[in-house]
Formats: C-alpha cells, structure tokens, sequence
C-alpha cells in the first residue's frame, strides 16, 4: 500500500473528522427524540391528541434552536482558532 502524502493524509483526517460529526449529530438526535416522546406521549396509539401534538412541537423548536445556538457558537469558536 503505498503511502499518502501531508495532502492526502490531511483530507483523510478531514473526512474522518467529518464522519464523526455526522455520527455525534445522529446520536444527538436520537437523544432527543427520546427525550421528547419520554415527556410528551403518554399513551401511544393511532393519533396524537392536541396537547401531545402541541407538546411535541414546542419540544422540537427548543431543540432547533439550542442546536442553532450551539453551532452558531461552535463556528465562533472556529473561526478565532483559525
């Protein structure tokens, strides 16, 4: 196997990195949906009443925006490191 030059071994790493965060964002989401449905339904059946409907949603938009503020953040953070 031949060996990868500081471009390649650097691009790898990037993707590798990538891969990670997609990985983290994918247990974070599963995180919170159970979060939300462990606080909002507390029956399941066919349909969903209003006020676990209304529960749901609210519980979603809080989660939209904290991981906007975080990302936001995180991207601050970067760009001074840089």
């Amino acid at each position: 196997m031949a060996e990868l030059g500081e471009a390649d071994e650097a691009e790898l790493q990037r993707l590798v990195a990538a891969e990670q965060q997609k990985v983290q964002f994918t247990a974070q989401v599963h995180r919170f949906m159970e979060l939300c449905w462990d606080k909002c339904v507390e029956k399941p059946g066919n349909r969903l009443d209003s006020r676990t409907e209304n529960c749901l949603s609210s519980c979603v938009d809080r989660f939209i925006d904290t991981t906007l503020a975080i990302t936001s953040r995180f991207a601050q953070i970067v760009q001074k490191g840089q």
